[in-house]
C-alpha cells in the first residue's frame, strides 16, 4: 500500500511539474537556486536536497562509484536528452567506466519543490566534456525527482531534455 501511495505522490509531483505550477522567474546566474516549498516541506529538507544535487554534480564531474551508489536509489530511472534510459547499475557504470569525461559542470535557474518525502528539482545544466576524446558542450534542462529513503535524499528519477535554441 505504501508503494502505491509513493507512486501516486510521484505521479502527482510529475504532473504538477509538467504544468509548471509555482514556477519562478529565471535568473542568469550560474548557481542561482530558487527554492519553492509545497506542503510538507521544510527549509531543512530544501537545503538537504540542494546538497544532494551538489553531490550528484560532484559525482558527475569526478565519478566515484561509492558516492554515486549512495546518491542513487535502487529504483533509479536516469533519462538522457537523447532518449537513453539507465537503471542504477548502468548509470554508475557509465559514469565510472564510460567514454564521457566531464571537465566542468554548472547549474543555473534551479528550483526545488518539496512534497512530503519527495522533491522535484529543475535546473539548466551546462558542461564541457569529452566523449571518446572529442570535445562536447552541453546545455540541457534537467528534471530530477528525489525521495527520502531512511532519512537520506536519493535520486529516483532524472530526465534531461534539450533546451530550445533561441529564435534568431
Amino acid at each position: 500500500m505504501r508503494n502505491l501511495r509513493n507512486i501516486f505522490c510521484l505521479l502527482t509531483i510529475l504532473a504538477m511539474a509538467a504544468c509548471g505550477q509555482n514556477e519562478t522567474a529565471n535568473n542568469s546566474s550560474t548557481h542561482d537556486t530558487t527554492t519553492v516549498a509545497l506542503s510538507g516541506g521544510s527549509s531543512e529538507d530544501e537545503s538537504a536536497v540542494a546538497a544532494a544535487v551538489d553531490s550528484l554534480n560532484k559525482g558527475i564531474l569526478d565519478p566515484e562509484k561509492n558516492l554515486l551508489e549512495i546518491i542513487a536509489s535502487e529504483d533509479l530511472s536516469y533519462g538522457h536528452s537523447g532518449g537513453k534510459v539507465q537503471n542504477k547499475a548502468e548509470f554508475v557504470d557509465d559514469l565510472t567506466n564510460g567514454s564521457f569525461d566531464f571537465q566542468t559542470v554548472n547549474i543555473a535557474n534551479q528550483t526545488i519543490k518539496i512534497a512530503g518525502d519527495n522533491a522535484i528539482v529543475r535546473h539548466t545544466f551546462t558542461a564541457k566534456a569529452t566523449n571518446a576524446g572529442a570535445p562536447v558542450d552541453l546545455n540541457i534542462g534537467n528534471l530530477l525527482v528525489w525521495r527520502k529513503e531512511s532519512g537520506q535524499w536519493k535520486l529516483i528519477a532524472r530526465q534531461a531534455f534539450k533546451v530550445p535554441e533561441p529564435a534568431k
